[in-house]
């Protein structure tokens, strides 16, 4: 989705990872929880870090800054799981997914949103929508639907047990 795609005022909910700001629609968004005990799924992507129980639920949890190449997120004070929907081809999967700190939901205009930038064609930042400006920073806006490949999706809900319609 391309920021000319973004044509109205939306409500973004920032969360940290490492010292980087990023976004995610909130529409996209169910609920944020307290760290809770995660149990680890063998065989399974590295940032895939297992499945929690979601009011009887399973729930995958994944771990962004590993899918993003940082350090793996450390569990403090402020980590949390940002429970999403995500949507590939046609099919919704709840996922769980690890911040360090939730900072709060943010309004922002279309103007505030400058495309992502193209790296080269070897790095894939399809996943960036856009990259938004608040208070002098810049805030990576994500869509979720893309940041996980049709087979990381697959090895996730298979994981997590989830039955795809």
């Amino acid at each position: 989705m391309a920021v000319a795609t973004i044509t109205e005022t939306v409500q973004y909910l920032t969360f940290k990872l490492a010292d980087e700001i990023f976004a995610l629609d909130v529409a996209k968004v169910r609920e944020i929880l307290e760290y809770t005990s995660i149990t680890k799924v063998p065989q399974t992507p590295e940032f895939m870090r297992g499945v929690i129980n979601l009011r009887g639920s399973v729930v995958p949890v994944v771990d962004l800054r590993l899918k993003f190449g940082m350090e793996s997120t450390e569990q403090t004070v402020n980590t949390c799981i940002i429970v999403v929907e995500v949507t590939l081809e046609g099919d919704t999967t709840v996922l769980g997914a690890l911040a360090d700190s939730v900072q709060e939901v943010v309004e922002m205009e279309p103007d505030q949103i400058e495309p992502a930038p193209h790296i080269g064609t070897r790095l894939n930042t399809d996943f960036i929508k856009g990259m938004g400006k608040h208070d002098d920073n810049f805030i990576m806006i994500l869509d979720i639907d893309r940041v996980f490949s049709e087979q990381e999706m697959a090895a996730v809900t298979e994981a997590g047990g989830s039955e795809q319609a």
